[in-house]
């Protein structure tokens, strides 16, 4: 056991000493394999997308448990919650006049747990809520993706308002999660069931990525021609790729840390 734990000690140990540009390369390689390995084992690619679901139904599990059963809110961001529930919000809306499917019933139901999130950290549990840590202004990301969807939106036949709202709650999705990363920076110490909700989120996000990028590729790239013209169809997926990589750096650390033994992860600076 011991002669093969030496080899994986070995290259965990030259990964932690490569510059950070080595680790992104790295990080880029390591999830095109992981798509290789989806393409081949996972036959029907929808699959990945309802995979996505139930593990982001998950991550909402653990933090149902944390509020309720642990009755504190520490480590979790209002802000990033907030932004949630604007793009859900924006969806939901786009959803019922544009196209309405079983999407639609999904999103209401996790719309309504995000607004009871809220409401317990708002009311419930503010005592523990660490606000001089959730610092994130977060018209950082609020303003360019309205600025970006009023340039960069579907060319369908759809209300010209409509498009936009629905290119502001892709957009907005991809980088919603900002503060909750920026909150866990300052802390420095993430306590376990927030962890587990954030890295929940991750794989949920990697996994709709696979869904999306297969999905081109299987449809030899019409899946885009599809979704319209223009810069809009391109923008749809690299929203996606930006999301994933946005917690890859910490779903690293939770691996790490989870393999380590360590019931409580500690990030270094410059993660986030």
């Amino acid at each position: 056991m011991r002669v093969a734990k030496r080899p994986i000690h070995a290259a965990v140990t030259w990964v932690k000493r490569q510059p950070s540009k080595v680790k992104a390369f790295l990080s880029v390689v390591a999830g095109i394999a992981a798509l290789v390995f989806l393409r081949f084992i996972v036959y029907d690619h929808d699959n990945l997308f309802v995979a996505a679901e139930a593990v982001h139904a998950v991550g909402i599990s653990v933090l149902i448990y944390k509020l309720t059963k642990e009755r504190t809110c520490a480590g979790l961001s209002l802000k990033s919650q907030d932004l949630t529930a604007l793009f859900l919000a924006a969806r939901l809306y786009c959803s019922f006049v544009m196209e309405y499917d079983i999407h639609t019933i999904l999103d209401t139901a996790t719309l309504a747990t995000t607004f009871w999130v809220i409401y317990m950290i708002r009311f419930k549990l503010r005592t523990s809520y660490m606000v001089d840590k959730d610092n994130f202004a977060v018209y950082y990301v609020v303003v360019p993706c309205a600025l970006l969807a009023l340039v960069i939106h579907p060319s369908t036949s759809h209300n010209i308002f409509n498009r936009i709202c629905w290119a502001f709650c892709v957009y907005l999705e991809a980088v919603s999660v900002l503060p909750q990363l920026r909150l866990m920076q300052n802390a420095k110490i993430v306590e376990p069931f927030t962890a587990h909700y954030v890295f929940a989120l991750g794989i949920a996000r990697f996994l709709s990525c696979a869904h999306w990028v297969l999905q081109v590729l299987d449809t030899r790239g019409r899946l885009l021609t599809a979704l319209g013209y223009g810069l809009w169809p391109s923008m749809v997926l690299l929203a996606e790729i930006v999301q994933t990589f946005i917690l890859a750096d910490f779903c690293y650390y939770y691996v790490k840390s989870l393999i380590g033994g360590q019931l409580v992860l500690r990030l270094p600076s410059g993660v986030v």
